[in-house]
């Protein structure tokens, strides 16, 4: 099972932070757990929103994941805490305008 996961997993410095990802492709182990657990999605609709990999790919992904639990459950964390760290230091121009109600800072006042 191990050589199974190894022909659809690879690890390789300066491709995807050498992230674990699936063989030939940018698509992480991780974001297939986050299709999986957080959105609820079967591997088959996870293949259909990645076709260009394939349903052993996504099961191969998964037995990884199972298999490195708490190494991928930290890598999903740090990408939200990041996330976080990025919207707080770059607020989007759309959700300052939604709190402000809609006005422009540089509005005329009537």
């Amino acid at each position: 099972m191990e050589e199974t996961i190894k022909q659809h997993i690879e690890m390789t410095p300066g491709v995807c932070g050498g992230k674990p990802r699936i063989a030939g492709h940018r698509i992480r182990v991780q974001d297939i757990v986050v299709e999986y657990e957080y959105w609820g999605k079967c591997p088959e609709e996870i293949v259909y929103h990645y076709p260009t990999i394939t349903l052993a790919d996504v099961h191969a992904a998964l037995a990884y994941y199972y298999d490195n639990i708490e190494e991928i459950r930290q890598y999903i964390r740090d990408a939200e805490m990041l996330e976080a760290e990025l919207r707080a230091k770059n607020p989007s121009v759309l959700h300052q305008k939604l709190r402000s109600g809609g006005k422009s800072k540089n509005a005329a006042v009537d």
